[in-house]
C-alpha cells in the first residue's frame, strides 16, 4: 500500500485516532490543523487522499473543498469529510462542496478504515 493520507482537524487526539490506525494498515500520514494548512499539504505533498473536517479555525473545510474542486490538478481528489456536524443542511453542504463521503463523528474508525479502502482501490484486510 504506502499511500499518502492526509488527516485535517484542529483537534490533536482525533488526529492521533485516525493516524494511528492508518498507519498499522500500511498507510503514509500527513497531517494539518486547519484548512489553510491543509490546502498547502495537498500542494506541496501530493496526498492520494484527504481526511477533513468541516468545523476549523483560520479556513473550514467546506472552503477546503470549494478551493480544491477549483483546480484541475486536484479535481479528482479523493475527499472524506468526518466532522460532528450532522445536519440535514451540512451534509448538503458537504455532497454541493464535492465530499465524496460524509461521516460522522463520533465514527467507528473500522467503517473510515473501510471508506478509506474502498476509496483506494485497497483490499479490505481483517
Amino acid at each position: 500500500m504506502g499511500e499518502k493520507i492526509l488527516v485535517v482537524d484542529d483537534h490533536p487526539a482525533v488526529v492521533g485516532l485516525i493516524s494511528d490506525a492508518l498507519m498499522a494498515q500500511g498507510f503514509t500520514v500527513l497531517s494539518a490543523e486547519n484548512g489553510t494548512d491543509g490546502l498547502a499539504v495537498i500542494e506541496e505533498q501530493d496526498p492520494d487522499l484527504v481526511i477533513l473536517d468541516i468545523t476549523m479555525p483560520v479556513m473550514s473545510g467546506l472552503e477546503v473543498l470549494r478551493a480544491r474542486r477549483s483546480k484541475p490538478e486536484t479535481l479528482y481528489l479523493p475527499v472524506i469529510l468526518l466532522t460532528g456536524r450532522d445536519g440535514h443542511a451540512d451534509v448538503l453542504d458537504g455532497w454541493m462542496g464535492g465530499a465524496d463521503r460524509y461521516l460522522t463523528k463520533p465514527c467507528n474508525i473500522g467503517e473510515l478504515l473501510a471508506a478509506v479502502k474502498e476509496m483506494l482501490g485497497a483490499p479490505a484486510r481483517h
